[in-house]
């Protein structure tokens, strides 16, 4: 349900306070969400499409970008929705990454979780073809995007009770994924 907060002065959060008109010189991120959906001992992967332009062939988790006006958990819903057409339940944020950008002006701010799903019947999706994978057979790493191997193990392991993982990636001069931060394997 919306809630709606309103101050003496207006909006709290207007951009004024906020100081978003001066902030145009200043790093920016995107904010995304991912989400590794389960069934029983199954996780749902995409294995993104042939003529997909990132990440051809390659399997990642359910997601895609924040909208304006969008929480976060709206945003994995909606997200899920689309590409998968499955009503989760359950819906836990797991980690949050910030992935540095390579012109150092914008990067990539993620939001992952897990989700359970009552069905395993899905959508056709131009994104690529979406696969029940069982947990104790994850398809190699070679298959994967770069970050796959590292995220959906670090996520699968969490526990009930454990708190999420903050990460930051960024590549070192040989072009390699260096992962760091809290929660960081």
């Amino acid at each position: 349900m919306p809630v709606e907060v309103h101050s003496e002065r207006g909006p709290i959060m207007n951009q004024d306070p906020q100081g978003l008109a001066r902030s145009h010189d200043r790093y920016k991120v995107i904010p995304r969400v991912l989400c590794f959906i389960r069934h029983g001992d199954d996780v749902l992967l995409l294995r993104g499409a042939p003529d997909k332009r990132l990440w051809a062939g390659l399997y990642n988790g359910v997601g895609g970008h924040v909208e304006c006006y969008e929480s976060i958990h709206t945003a994995l819903l909606r997200e899920v929705g689309e590409e998968t057409g499955l009503t989760v339940r359950d819906v836990r944020l797991c980690g949050v990454v910030h992935a540095a950008g390579g012109d150092r002006a914008v990067g990539i701010l993620f939001f992952v979780f897990t989700a359970w799903a009552a069905q395993r019947a899905v959508i056709a999706t131009s994104e690529g073809a979406l696969e029940w994978i069982p947990t104790a057979r994850l398809p190699p790493a070679e298959q994967m995007v770069e970050d796959l191997p590292w995220l959906l193990t670090k996520t699968l392991a969490l526990g009930p009770a454990d708190p999420p993982f903050y990460a930051a990636y960024r590549y070192d001069d040989e072009g390699r994924l260096v992962v760091s931060g809290e929660g960081a394997i």
